[in-house]
C-alpha cells in the first residue's frame, strides 16, 4: 500500500444499502460542532481534514505550504473541484478509491501465523518501519518523530515481527478521528500499510489490518476508512475480503516529484524497469535530459552540457567491449581476477561424466552454472550426487553453450557495487524461503511470495516453480503439495539471485576493509567503471572472501537507500555532482 492511500471520512453512510453517492447523501445528519482547520502531522507529511475547513481557498493555501520531501494531502473534501480551482497548476485530484468498514460488521476468523503483531515498542522498531517504507518506495518519516508519538492516542503505530528472525516485516498507522478533532461521526482511519517485500511469511498485511480494526473496536469507534490507488488490485482484494466497501470520498494533493507518477499521464520512465527508472529519476532531478530509446530492453540516453551517454540500465558506453566480455564469460572472469591475486573458488569447464564426477569427489559439493549467463538462469547450487550433477549440467547446456563446475564455498552471498572504482554499496543476498501456516501448501506459499516480490520490484523478481525448485524441496523433505506446520521455514531454491526470488539486505556499514579493497581491485583488474561483484564470505565483518562472479550491468535499485544512482550519474556527468549533493 503506497503512502497516498489515505483514509478519512466525515459523513455517516446508509448501512443497509450500497454506498452510492445517492445513499451517501441520504445518510447525512446535521453537522455537530467540531474543531476548525484540523491538520495532523504524520511524519511523512500532513493530513488536512478537509471537512473541518470552512474555506476551500484555505485548504488550497495550506497544501501549498507543504515542506520539501513531504507528502501532504487534503482528504474528506466536500468540494474538491473548488479546492483545485484555487491552484490548478499546483494541485491535483488523487486517483485513489476510498473504502469503509463499519466496525459492528467486522468478524475475524483467527488463524495461526508465524509472526506476531504488536504496537511499536522501541526506537529500533521506528527505524525498521522507515526501512520498509523505503523498500516499498514510500515516503518515510523521521524515526525520532515516530518514537515521540509512540504513546499518542491520536496516532497508533503497529508492526508485525517475524517470530523466527525477530525482524519487523510489516507496518501500519492508524488515526483516531475522535482524538484528532472530536469527530462527531466517531471514525478512525488506516494509513501507510506496508509489508517488507523480502518476508517469507504470508498474510502479514491481513494481520496488520485486523489488529488495527480490533484496536479501534475496543475504543468503541464506529467505522474505519482507508484509501487505495485505483489500480492496486492486490490491496483492493484484501480490503474487500475483510468487508470494506467503496464510498465517494476524494483526496487532493500538491504536484511534486514524489507524486509525479500520479498526475502525469505518462512519466518519462513509465515503461522502464526499476533498474532504469532509478537512474532516470536521479538524472531528471538534476535537470539532465532523458530520451527513451528502447523501453523493453532498458535503453535510454542522458544529455547534459552537450554530452550524451547511451545507457542500458547501469551499463553505458563507458564500459568497453573488452571489459564487458571479461564479465560475460565466468571462465575469463576467474582468470583475470586470479592473476590480480584475488581469491576465487576452484572451477573447471564441465566435461564427461567421469571428469565431472572426479571434480565432485575432490570438492564434495559443487555449483553448476552456464559459463555465459545472468540472473541465476540455469544455476544449480549444492550438488552432491553424481546423477543430480549430470542432470543439472544437461539443463544448463540447454540454456547456453559451455557450462562450468565450481567448488561450493560456504558463507554469505554478498553483492558489492563498485562505481568509478570506489565501493558504493554492499548487500547480503539470501535465497528464497517460505514459512508455513499449517493451512497453505508450499506451492501456494510460493505463489503468495512471488506476487509480493513482483509487486515490489516491478515484476522483476519471482520464484520459479521448476525442476530446480523441486530438487531443493526434496532436499528439505517436502514437495510443492506439502502443507508446512505453522512457523516451519524451508528454502525453496539455493540460488540467491533476485530475479529468482532472492532477497537483499544492506550491509554496507559492516563491510571489512579487506573486502572493500578486494572489490575495488577487482574492478580495476577488469577495467570496468560500474560493476556488481558477487562474493561468498564466511562472516560479514571478517576479511575472508571468494569472488565468484562479476556483473557488468548490476541492478542499482536493489541497494536503496545507498546512493548508487547518485554515484552513477556523478560518473557520467561529474559537473552535476555538487548540484545534486
Amino acid at each position: 500500500m503506497n503512502l497516498d492511500r489515505r483514509v478519512v471520512s466525515d459523513h455517516r453512510l446508509d448501512r443497509d444499502n450500497a454506498p452510492s453517492l445517492k445513499t451517501w447523501k441520504r445518510g447525512l445528519r446535521p453537522r455537530q460542532k467540531v474543531q476548525k482547520n484540523v491538520v495532523v502531522d504524520c511524519g511523512w507529511g500532513r493530513l488536512l481534514f478537509g471537512h473541518t475547513f470552512d474555506d476551500n481557498e484555505a485548504v488550497a493555501r495550506s497544501l501549498l505550504e507543504e515542506a520539501p520531501g513531504k507528502r501532504d494531502l487534503a482528504f474528506y473534501l466536500s468540494d474538491p473541484h473548488v479546492v483545485l480551482s484555487y491552484a490548478r497548476q499546483d494541485l491535483f485530484l488523487d486517483p485513489s478509491h476510498t473504502y469503509r468498514l463499519y466496525l459492528e460488521k467486522y468478524r475475524q476468523k483467527p488463524s495461526p501465523r508465524p509472526f506476531v503483531v504488536r504496537k511499536l515498542q522501541t526506537r529500533a522498531d521506528a527505524v525498521a518501519m522507515n526501512e520498509i517504507y523505503l523498500r516499498r518506495h514510500m515516503v518515510a518519516a523521521d524515526p525520532e518523530f515516530i518514537w515521540r508519538e509512540r504513546r499518542s492516542r491520536q496516532l497508533t503505530y503497529v508492526v508485525a515481527e517475524d517470530e523466527a528472525t525477530h525482524e519487523v516485516i510489516g507496518v501500519v498507522l492508524g488515526i483516531d478521528h475522535v482524538e484528532a478533532f472530536d469527530d462527531p461521526e466517531n471514525g478512525c482511519s488506516l494509513w501507510a500499510l506496508a509489508v517488507d517485500p523480502r518476508t517469507r511469511c504470508p498474510g502479514v498485511g491481513h494481520a496488520l489490518v485486523t489488529y488495527l480494526l480490533e484496536q479501534y473496536i475496543a475504543r468503541g469507534r464506529a467505522f474505519m476508512d482507508l484509501s487505495v490507488l485505483h489500480d492496486n488490485a492486490q490491496a483492493i482484494r484484501l480490503y474487500e475480503k475483510l468487508g470494506f466497501a467503496r464510498v465517494p470520498v476524494f483526496c487532493v494533493k500538491r504536484r511534486n516529484p514524489i507524486n509525479e507518477r500520479l498526475f502525469l499521464s505518462k512519466p518519462p520512465d513509465a515503461d522502464m524497469n526499476p533498474y532504469a527508472q532509478i537512474i532516470i529519476r536521479e538524472a531528471l532531478r538534476r535537470g539532465i535530459g532523458v530520451g527513451i530509446l528502447d523501453a523493453e530492453h532498458g535503453y535510454f540516453e542522458l544529455t547534459s552540457g552537450g554530452r550524451t551517454v547511451v545507457c542500458r540500465e547501469s551499463l553505458t558506453e563507458l564500459t568497453s567491449a573488452v571489459a564487458m566480455s571479461r564479465c560475460d564469460d565466468k571462465r575469463v572472469t576467474r582468470r583475470v581476477l586470479t592473476r590480480a591475486g584475488l581469491q576465487m573458488p576452484a572451477q573447471v569447464e564441465a566435461g564427461s561424466k567421469a571428469a565431472n564426477g572426479q571434480f565432485l569427489r575432490q570438492h564434495g559439493r559443487v555449483v553448476v552454472k552456464p559459463a555465459r549467463g545472468e540472473q541465476g538462469v540455469g544455476v544449480a547450487v549444492d550438488l552432491r550426487d553424481p546423477d543430480e550433477l549430470e542432470r543439472a549440467v544437461g539443463r544448463a547446456r540447454q540454456l547456453s553453450g559451455p557450462v562450468v563446475l565450481e567448488q561450493l564455498v560456504e558463507g554469505e552471498d554478498l553483492r558489492v557495487i563498485v562505481i568509478n572504482f570506489k565501493m558504493v554499496a554492499a548487500a547480503v543476498r539470501r535465497p528464497p524461503s517460505v514459512t508455513g501456516t499449517g493451512e497453505h501448501s508450499v506451492r501456494e506459499l510460493i505463489e503468495k511470495q512471488s506476487r509480493r516480490r513482483a509487486a515490489a520490484t516491478g515484476g522483476e523478481s519471482r520464484i520459479p516453480v521448476d525442476a530446480e525448485t523441486e530438487r531443493c524441496l526434496r532436499a528439505e523433505g517436502c514437495d510443492l503439495d506439502s502443507v508446512l506446520p505453522c512457523g516451519k521455514t524451508v528454502t525453496v531454491r539455493k540460488t540467491a539471485n533476485l530475479h529468482t526470488g532472492g532477497t537483499i539486505h544492506d550491509v554496507t556499514s559492516m563491510l571489512h576493509p579487506t573486502l572493500v579493497a578486494a572489490s575495488e581491485r577487482a574492478a580495476e583488474a577488469l577495467n570496468i567503471p560500474v560493476v556488481g561483484l558477487d562474493l561468498i564470505v564466511p562472516a560479514l565483518g571478517g576479511a575472508a572472501y571468494s569472488i565468484i562472479e562479476a556483473n557488468e550491468r548490476p541492478g542499482l535499485a536493489n541497494h536503496e537507500p545507498q546512493p548508487t544512482a547518485e554515484r552513477f550519474v556523478d560518473l557520467l556527468f561529474p559537473q552535476t555532482a555538487s548540484e545534486a549533493s
